[in-house]
């Protein structure tokens, strides 16, 4: 190889070692970082929560029409509302009609930080969802605990079942109206339904804004 040839091999090793240490040395600085974040990880499940909070509805104005259903979903027919003419609740995988869900997320959100849970086991029905369950538990009219179908709540999108223990249900009944949420529904009190403040409108109908 030769002196010339090994100088020069040499200078190729002591490079490639000086290249691993600079890839080591940014690993430990990754590392020492993911760690300090993990010591602030109350604070990190804060800031997230007040950022999902604050959704694309913010700042845009919304209508009921006389009957109290939105006016940019009347066209779809209860239970015939497409996802994405829904908006996605907190972290969840529930839906609900916009203003509904931005509100609930905040619920959800200020209920935490006083050391109380709200959970959703249902929000937004399809229809064919209303028929199965007034088929297994009976209209509300009649005694039962469903809607006739094509009429629910749940089927615009306005009303969620919350999963409530002792505590819960009495914070939500305490403070549900500051977000628009009512118990709508007197012999269930898992159902809060979104009534929100609103001034009146032309043609009977209301308008409010969403901030």
């Amino acid at each position: 190889m030769g002196i010339e040839g090994l100088n020069n091999r040499i200078a190729d090793i002591q490079s490639r070692i000086i290249a691993l240490q600079t890839q080591q040395a940014g690993r430990t600085t990754q590392s020492s970082t993911t760690s300090s974040t993990g010591a602030a990880g109350d604070d990190f499940a804060s800031y997230l929560s007040d950022a999902v909070s604050q959704t694309s509805t913010s700042g845009r104005t919304y209508s009921l029409n006389g009957k109290g259903i939105p006016t940019d979903l009347e066209a779809y027919g209860n239970g015939k509302i497409p996802a994405s003419a829904l908006e996605q609740v907190g972290t969840t995988r529930h839906k609900l009609w916009g203003p509904a869900a931005e509100a609930l997320t905040r619920m959800m959100s200020d209920a935490e930080k006083d050391g109380v849970h709200i959970g959703i086991t249902d929000s937004y029905r399809p229809y064919t969802e209303q028929v199965d369950l007034a088929r297994r538990k009976g209209l509300y009219s009649q005694g039962g605990l469903a809607a006739k179908p094509g009429t629910s709540e749940h089927g615009w999108g306005m009303a969620a079942d919350l999963d409530l223990n002792a505590k819960a249900l009495a914070w939500v009944r305490e403070n549900g109206a500051k977000y628009g949420y009512f118990n709508t529904a007197s012999r269930e009190s898992w159902h809060w339904g979104f009534k929100p403040n609103s001034v009146q409108g032309s043609g009977g109908g209301q308008q409010f804004s969403v901030q």
